[in-house]
């Protein structure tokens, strides 16, 4: 069994959404002035690799504190879209070797290899997105969510973020910005773990995303 973490680290100066502030971090404490440390973080709730919410899209959609917990993690399926050109569209044409583990897995991991780019201005362009057949595809097969190794599900020109409406309005979660999906084996057992903060009616929440390998 091996772990694989799949998350960006937050820090000051790191890739976030186009026109969102980067994180602050504060020393308010320390261990020689007061015999503790602490740290005052301001971030977006859609800082670094997170998770998106139904409530991220729609006026009274559900919070990531009202889901239930067995909703951040279960067995999962890398789609490999590495071979798409740049700006290409993510089709059931990449599900290689049959369709069987990708309808069982409860979460679909899109390797785009597109965190090669992190910390570049080439991360915000030309990433590969689902297309409507993929879509239709995660919304048939009883999944609980999506991750992508991009800035987005959706192409950042793409105003009406319709993929986030078509995964969201089904209250599946998505989650943005993995790194590493490479790793993870192509066939065999992935159990992926997403676990955001929890807050009261969060539309979003950095986590902390794993796979376990058997």
């Amino acid at each position: 069994m091996k772990t694989w973490d799949l998350t960006h680290l937050i820090q000051e100066e790191m890739t976030v959404y186009p026109g969102t502030p980067p994180p602050l971090i504060r020393p308010a404490c320390s261990v020689e002035e007061a015999g503790y440390k602490e740290t005052l973080l301001t971030l977006f709730s859609h800082t670094g690799t997170h998770m998106d919410a139904p409530a991220h899209i729609f006026p009274r959609g559900v919070g990531l504190d009202q889901l239930p917990a067995e909703q951040f993690w279960g067995p999962a399926a890398v789609v490999d879209c590495r071979p798409l050109a740049p700006g290409g569209k993510i089709g059931l044409d990449c599900l290689k070797g049959g369709r069987v583990r990708y309808e069982r897995a409860e979460f679909l991991l899109f390797l785009t290899g597109w965190d090669r780019y992190w910390g570049q201005d080439a991360y915000f362009h030309n990433y590969p997105v689902p297309d409507r057949e993929m879509i239709r595809f995660i919304l048939e097969t009883g999944k609980k969510g999506v991750g992508m190794d991009t800035i987005s599900i959706d192409s950042v020109e793409d105003k009406a973020l319709t993929n986030h409406h078509h995964i969201l309005g089904k209250n599946l979660i998505i989650v943005e910005n993995l790194k590493g999906l490479e790793n993870l084996p192509g066939a065999g057992k992935i159990h992926f773990f997403a676990l955001p903060m929890k807050y009261i009616g969060a539309d979003g929440a950095p986590v902390r995303a794993l796979a376990i390998v058997r």
